[in-house]
This record gives C-alpha cells, sequence and structure tokens, in this order.
C-alpha cells in the first residue's frame, strides 16, 4: 500500500480526513523513514508496510468508536468545543496507536507513555513534527503516572490481566487494546480476575473493519481489536 492508496482509504473510512490531517498522514512516512534509522522503533523489514501495518492499523480504534460510539466519535473529530476525551497511550513504542489517532481526532487529548526512553524520543519528534498540540509524551511506567484518563489504548504491549493490573483506577471509560491470536483464555481470565460483568468485553476482527473501504491484507488475519468497558471493580 502506497500513500495514495492509504489516503483513498482513510478519505473513504474516516470522510472528515481533511487536507490537514492528510498531510500529517502523509508527514509520517518520511518522519519515521529518518528516525527509524537512527532509532529501530518498527521492525527495519517492515518499513514497506508502515502505513498499513502500523497507522491504519492504531486507526481501527476510531473505527470501533465511529460505529459503536457516534456521538462521541462526533466530538473527537471537531477541535471545536475544548477535549472531548483523554487517552493514554500505553507502551506507545514510537507513537501507536497514539499519534495516527491524535491526528484523526484534535477533539481528544493524547498522553504517549512508554518505559523506553529512545522510543519516547521518537513519539515525542514526530508528534512535534506534525504540530499534534493534542499530544504529550512521558517518559514512565504507567504504575508512576498519576493522572486519570477516559480510555487507555494499547497494542500488543501486554497479556490482558497484566494490563488492566497496571492501568487499575486509572480510567473511567473503557480499555481499548490491539492483539493477536487466540485470546479466549486471556479474556476469561481477566475476566474471572477483574470480576468484569458478563457483556462488558467487546472484540471485533480489524480485517473486518477495513473490507468496508474495499481493503484486505494478510497482515490484519488473526489481528483483533479488544474493548473493555469501565466499571466500578477497575478504580481505587
Amino acid at each position: 500500500m502506497d500513500f495514495n492508496e492509504f489516503e483513498h482509504l482513510t478519505k473513504t473510512l474516516f470522510p472528515e480526513t481533511d487536507g490537514e490531517r492528510t498531510e500529517r498522514f502523509r508527514a509520517l512516512g518520511p518522519l519515521y523513514t529518518e528516525w527509524n534509522s537512527k532509532i529501530n522503533v518498527i521492525s527495519r523489514k517492515d518499513m514497506d508496510g508502515l502505513y498499513p501495518h502500523h497507522v491504519l492499523h492504531s486507526l481501527a480504534i476510531a473505527s470501533y468508536i465511529r460505529d459503536e460510539m457516534p456521538e462521541l466519535y462526533g466530538r473527537l473529530v471537531s477541535p471545536e468545543g475544548g477535549t472531548a476525551a483523554t487517552f493514554l497511550d500505553l507502551g506507545t513504542g514510537g507513537g501507536f496507536p497514539g499519534i495516527p489517532l491524535a491526528i484523526l481526532f484534535p477533539g481528544a487529548a493524547f498522553t504517549l507513555c512508554d518505559s523506553v526512553g529512545k522510543k519516547i524520543l521518537v513519539a515525542s519528534e514526530v508528534a512535534k513534527a506534525c504540530g499534534l498540540a493534542n499530544v504529550r509524551a512521558v517518559n514512565a511506567r504507567a504504575e508512576s503516572l498519576g493522572d486519570r484518563f477516559d480510555f487507555i489504548a494499547s497494542r500488543a504491549v501486554a497479556p490482558l490481566d497484566r494490563l488492566l493490573t497496571w492501568v487499575r483506577g486509572r480510567y473511567d471509560k473503557g480499555v481499548f487494546c490491539l492483539k493477536g491470536g487466540d485470546v479466549a483464555e486471556e479474556i476469561a481470565e481477566a475476566m474471572g480476575r477483574f470480576r468484569l460483568p458478563k457483556g462488558s468485553v467487546h472484540v471485533r476482527k480489524v480485517e473486518d473493519m477495513f473490507l468496508a473501504g474495499g481493503f484486505a491484507d494478510n497482515y490484519f488475519n488473526g489481528k483483533l481489536l479488544i474493548f473493555i468497558e469501565g466499571h466500578k471493580n477497575q478504580r481505587k
């Protein structure tokens, strides 16, 4: 997938992708190419797959919000009216999923968090170069953050039970996880340990989220988006 294909797909799936958003998405290619030559945050053999495998994959979270939380989605894509929601991108690495989401959602505030300093440096510099005023980058562990957020977002960071331990008491509305493979046992363990109510965990196939735009990629086979609703047992 080259950038023109990515641009066409994002405008099909997310019609709010205007000229400014498009140029920010376009800038990600050269920015990550330059930074990755200095600090390896994306597998070098996968740099050619930056847009489908990293940027588009991150936007699966936006697709879920668009379909399942349309009122919130409308406020997130608009920069007017202040901050509609706050997100913690836990274990952001080079800025995924936080930076693509921050581009699409100017009405949200994103905290990108990673315990590895060189990775958070890349995420911070890419966000600055894109002019993303709704992003801050923090070199820290989740347990050390004192802030509370509406949502947590993560991309293949840790098993669900460990992730929920790290963020317990730090969110109100829910947790988005991009994961792969068979997660049934992982979900069952997390539901039991944290007493998650029946129906509070939602799973979507990432490949299905992009079929509406006519896009299919073997990379997304087995890739899942998990959304865990916030509830009282996850609070301090």
